[in-house]
């Protein structure tokens, strides 16, 4: 573990992105429901969150449903929702314990009064934390990010409180402003694609695709991904 903490920080890995993919195929191929699967995928991220901590990472944002994912079967929605929910409120404390600082990306107005009392206590309960910060992407897709913060900058400039549109503009109307951009993508389940995730704040950052699916990452995988990004020469293009 200490090499991989020293390794952390020489490199000044702040911030890992993952795209947790793979929960339904990893229940496919034991026929298992995919209820199972997504349930083992929390246990995946526990250990992920835990491993962070131990490693010396900073944030860690992950991708836990899109806008594209409304258009699932109802009943695995309805599922994803409750599984959300029920987990914040078993968690929760020993989360809080563990100084997990806990925030959410995404567009939650559209989910249920009740869900979003959930994720609200959670947010304000940790909000004082100096642990790991968790940022749980939900109903998030970062095209709708995207034109959210144009529109938002358009009746600033409109009303003359902006008078110069730049980059830091931009970054200072995403929901991860306050966030370093990602040092380091990760994404499980052997797809080679991006899925609409953090398309402006992965500019520059290292990707790394695994075919292990989301519920058979661990501490050991996440280590194998910092010595493989310690390989890496980023030139941020230069």
């Amino acid at each position: 573990m200490e090499d991989i903490k020293e390794l952390v920080k020489k490199n000044e890995l702040k911030h890992i992105a993952i795209i947790m993919d793979g929960n339904r195929r990893w229940a496919k191929e034991r026929n298992l429901p995919s209820a199972v699967g997504h349930k083992k995928g929390v246990d995946a991220l526990k250990t992920t969150m835990r491993a962070c901590d131990d490693y010396g990472i900073k944030y860690l944002t992950v991708y836990a449903f899109s806008t594209e994912n409304w258009n699932r079967k109802p009943e695995e929605v309805n599922f994803l929702m409750d599984l959300l929910g029920q987990t914040l409120k078993n968690e929760l404390k020993e989360m809080h314990e563990n100084n997990v600082v806990i925030s959410f990306i995404g567009d939650t107005s559209k989910l249920s009064p009740k869900l979003q009392k959930i994720l609200n206590n959670a947010v304000e309960t940790t909000k004082n934390n100096t642990g790991v910060n968790l940022q749980i992407a939900f109903n998030y897709g970062s095209r709708a990010e995207i034109a959210r913060a144009a529109s938002l900058i358009a009746e600033e400039y409109k009303a003359g409180k902006i008078n110069e549109i730049t980059e830091e503009t931009v970054n200072s109307y995403l929901y991860t402003s306050k966030l370093p951009d990602p040092d380091l993508l990760i994404r499980t389940g052997g797809e080679m694609r991006i899925s609409n995730y953090l398309l402006w704040q992965i500019a520059y950052s290292e990707f790394i695709v695994i075919p292990d699916f989301w519920p058979e990452f661990n501490k050991e995988k996440l280590a194998e991904c910092v010595m493989e990004f310690n390989r890496r020469s980023r030139r941020w293009g230069k």
